[in-house]
C-alpha cells in the first residue's frame, strides 16, 4: 500500500533524527572513506549501491537503525494505540504507558464490510492507493487516530486502542474504577471515520457514539460485536458499513453487572435528559413567542435557538460552544483565530439544486476532518477566545450579499466591541452609527463585511436582537440592557447545556499538536517546486539557473508575512529590501510574487501560481544572466494544520 504525503515526511523525519543522534554518520563515512581509497588504489570493481549497502548492514549499521525506529509513536498518550487481536494477552511485555492500578478500555476495531461505496476502489492498480480511510477515537478526553486503511468494499482496519477510565472526584482519580464506577461513567466512545481522496480532499463518512458499559455485563469483561456505522447529513439513516469490533476490560474485573442493571441505567440517563429537552423547548417555544409579539419584523430575523449536527440531532446552538484550553500550542488569542482561519472552510455537499444545507458538526469530527463550514469556524473559535478569559459569542446573521453567515464577537471590560472573522482571522473594531445623522461616504463608513445581526451567544447566554432594525452598522452592544437585547434565561440554559446537565451532548476533544516538522516539510517542498519549475522551464525551451543566495534572502519576507496574519501588524522590512538592493547587481531588475496557502501539495502550488498574472512572467523570464529562485516557510499549527508561505522570484539582466 502506498503510504499519503504526511506519512512518508514523518518517516523521513524519524529517520533523519535517528541519523542525527547516534554515530551512524560517522560510521558511514568511515566506511565511504574505505571505498574510496579502495578505488584510488586501482580496485578494478568500484563499489556499487548494493555493494555499499551489503557492507553497511554486514557492520550491523542497518539493524541498529532499525531497532531505533519506532513507529508506534510516543507511550506518553494517554490513550495507547495497538495493533492485533490478542495485543492485551502480551500487554506487559509491551513498553506501553500502563498503570496496574488503573483500568483501561481496549477498543479493538479488527475489520469492516458492506462499504458499498467503495466497491470501485478495490479494482485500482496493485500497490497504489487513490483513497484511505481513517479513524478517529476520542473517550473522556483522549484522542487518538488510526493509521491509513485503504478504502476498500470490506477494509482490513486491524487496530486497537487502550483508553483510560478513572474517577472524576477530587483525591479518588488514583483509584481503579470498579463496575459500580464505571456504570455512572456515562460518556460514550466517539468514532468518527474519515475519507481521504488522493487529492487530499477529506469527506466525513461516519460519526457514531459507542455505548461501551454493556461490557460489565460480561465475565470475561470482554464483548465483541459487529457496529453499524451511518453516514451524516441527509444520509444520516443509511448505512455506510459495518465494522467487527471487540471491547475489552483490562486488567479484568471480579464481578459482573446484571444486563437488567445496565440498561434500566441507560434508559434512566436517556429519561432525564428527554425531560430537560422536553422543559427546555417549552421554555423556548414561550420566550420566542414573547419576542414576536414585540415586533412583526422580528419573525424575519435570524435568531438560532436550535441547529442539527451531522447526525441529525436537533441540539441548542449552546450546547455547541464551550471554554477550550489549547495548553501550550497556541499562546494568544490572534494566534487561535489563525489558526481556525487556516481549516479549511466548505460548504456541506447536497444532492441536487436547491437553498443552501445547513450542517452544524460536532467538534471532535470537524478538527478530525479538518474542514467545515463558517458556523464550525465560528463555534471553534469562540470556545478558543473564551479559553482565553475573554468575554466572546457567537454571532449570526447576514453578509453584505444577505447571505446567512456566523463570526465571533468580543466585549472589552470598557465596552469596546471587536469582530472577529473565523475564516480568515480578520479583526474589525465596531463603532456604531447615529441613524438619524447624514449619510456618510463610502470612505467614513464601517469596512466590516457583515450587513444584520440576528442574535448573539455562547455556552451560557443568548441574546436576541430587540432593536428596531438588525443592520449591524447601528446596532448597541450593550447586552445587559433588556430594551436591545432579549435575553434566554441563564438557569434554562444551563439546565441543558451545563457542565454534567446533558451527557449526550458530545464532549469537546482537546487539540493535538502538530506532526509536521516545518524544517523538513519546507525542504521537500522548496525542492518538488524547483523540479516543476525546471520541468517547465525545459518543455519552453528555456534553461533554469537557481540562485540559492537570492533564495535564502527570500526567507525573512516570508516570515514577516506570516507574523503579519498572527498579530496584525507589519513589522518592519527594511533589512530585506537592503539585501535584495545588494544582491541585485546595477543594471538586473528582480521580481517577485508571494502566496500563501493552507496545504503543502506542490503540483497544486504551482498550478495556482502559474495562473496568476504576477507569477507567469517570473516562470517565464527570459533575457540575459537570468537567475531563479524560490523558497517555502511552513509554519504549523495544531491539528496538523499549516500556514504555507511560497515566494518565486528572478533576477535578470535589462535588454534595451
Amino acid at each position: 500500500m502506498a503510504l499519503p504525503p504526511e506519512k512518508i515526511s514523518e518517516l523521513k523525519q524519524i529517520i533523519h533524527n535517528q541519523l542525527s543522534q547516534g554515530d551512524v554518520q560517522r560510521r558511514i563515512r568511515e566506511m565511504l572513506a574505505e571505498s574510496m581509497q579502495e578505488e584510488f588504489e586501482g580496485s578494478k570493481n568500484p563499489m556499487g549501491e548494493q555493494e555499499m549497502f551489503n557492507r553497511l548492514k554486514q557492520r550491523g549499521v542497518v539493524d541498529n537503525i532499525l531497532q531505533q525506529i519506532q513507529f508506534e509513536g510516543s507511550t506518553s498518550k494517554p490513550a495507547t494505540h495497538m495493533r492485533g487481536e490478542h495485543m492485551l494477552e502480551n500487554i506487559a511485555d509491551r513498553k506501553t504507558n500502563i498503570d496496574p492500578t488503573r483500568r483501561y478500555l481496549y477498543l479493538y476495531i479488527k475489520s469492516g464490510k458492506a462499504f458499498l461505496e467503495h466497491i470501485d476502489d478495490d479494482s485500482g492498480t496493485p500497490g497504489q492507493v487513490t483513497s484511505y480511510f481513517t479513524f478517529h477515537i476520542l473517550f473522556r478526553g483522549q484522542r487518538f487516530k488510526s493509521r491509513p486503511v485503504a478504502c476498500a468494499c470490506e477494509p482490513d482496519i486491524d487496530e486497537g486502542f487502550l483508553l483510560e477510565l478513572h474517577k472524576d472526584g477530587a483525591g479518588e482519580a488514583g483509584k481503579m474504577a470498579d463496575p459500580t464506577t464505571m456504570l455512572s461513567i456515562c460518556d460514550p466512545i466517539h468514532i468518527v471515520l474519515v475519507k481521504t481522496d488522493g487529492l487530499g480532499e477529506t469527506t466525513l463518512v461516519s460519526s457514531h457514539f459507542l455505548e461501551w458499559r454493556p461490557v460489565l455485563t460480561n465475565s470475561s469483561s470482554r464483548l465483541a460485536t459487529a457496529l453499524e456505522l451511518k453516514g451524516t447529513g441527509s444520509e444520516n439513516n443509511v448505512a455506510a458499513g459495518v465494522i467487527d469490533i471487540q471491547v475489552e476490560l483490562f486488567p479484568k474485573t471480579k464481578q459482573s453487572l446484571s444486563k437488567d442493571v445496565i440498561t434500566a441505567q441507560i434508559q434512566l440517563e436517556r429519561s432525564r435528559h428527554a425531560e430537560q429537552e422536553r422543559l427546555f423547548l417549552v421554555y423556548a417555544k414561550q420566550w420566542w413567542k414573547e419576542y414576536l409579539l414585540i415586533r412583526e419584523v422580528h419573525k424575519e430575523r435570524l435568531v438560532k435557538i436550535f441547529a442539527q449536527d451531522e447526525n441529525g440531532n436537533n441540539r441548542p446552538v449552546c450546547s455547541f460552544v464551550k471554554p477550550l484550553r489549547a495548553g501550550r500550542l497556541l499562546h494568544s488569542a490572534r494566534e487561535a483565530a489563525r489558526f481556525v482561519s487556516l481549516i479549511h472552510q466548505e460548504r456541506t455537499p447536497t444532492l441536487g439544486g436547491g437553498a443552501r444545507t445547513e450542517q452544524w458538526t460536532t467538534m471532535h469530527a470537524f478538527l478530525a476532518r479538518n474542514k467545515g463550514d463558517c458556523e464550525d469556524h465560528a463555534v471553534l473559535l469562540c470556545s478558543l477566545l473564551l479559553g482565553f478569559g475573554l468575554d466572546a459569542y457567537v454571532c449570526v446573521g447576514t453578509q453584505k450579499k444577505s447571505a446567512p453567515h456566523a463570526w465571533v464577537m468580543t466585549v472589552s471590560i470598557d465596552g469596546l466591541v471587536t469582530f472577529w472573522e473565523s475564516l480568515n482571522g480578520h479583526r474589525y473594531i465596531h463603532e456604531p452609527l447615529d441613524p438619524y445623522a447624514l449619510p456618510m461616504d463610502k470612505r467614513h463608513r464601517p469596512k466590516y463585511p457583515y450587513k444584520t445581526v440576528g442574535c448573539v451567544y455562547n455556552h451560557q447566554s443568548f441574546y436576541a436582537n430587540n432593536q428596531p432594525t438588525d443592520n449591524i452598522e447601528v446596532c448597541q452592544f450593550n447586552l445587559r440592557d433588556d430594551a436591545r437585547w432579549k435575553s434566554m434565561s441563564h438557569d434554562a440554559i444551563m439546565s441543558v447545556c451545563g457542565s454534567g446537565a446533558s451527557p449526550v451532548w458530545p464532549q469537546f476533544p482537546p487539540l493535538s499538536a502538530s506532526t509536521i516538522d516545518p524544517a523538513l516539510a519546507s525542504n521537500d517542498l522548496e525542492q518538488q517546486l524547483r523540479v516543476l519549475v525546471m520541468e517547465h522551464r525545459r518543455d519552453m525551451g528555456l534553461t533554469t539557473v537557481w540562485d540559492d543566495q537570492l533564495s535564502y534572502l527570500l526567507s525573512p519576507s516570508l516570515a514577516s508575512y506570516e507574523i503579519e496574519r498572527t498579530i496584525g501588524l507589519t513589522p518592519g522590512n527594511e533589512e530585506f529590501s537592503d539585501s535584495i538592493n545588494q544582491a541585485v547587481p546595477d543594471g538586473h531588475t528582480f521580481k517577485g510574487y508571494p502566496a500563501q496557502f493552507t496545504h503543502r501539495n506542490a503540483r497544486k502550488i504551482f498550478a495556482t501560481c502559474l495562473r496568476h498574472k504576477d507569477c507567469e512572467p517570473i516562470i517565464h523570464c527570459r533575457g540575459d544572466h537570468v537567475r531563479m529562485a524560490v523558497r517555502v516557510l511552513v509554519r504549523p499549527y495544531p491539528e496538523s494544520t499549516c500556514a504555507t508561505w511560497i515566494m518565486f522570484a528572478c533576477k535578470y539582466k535589462c535588454i534595451v
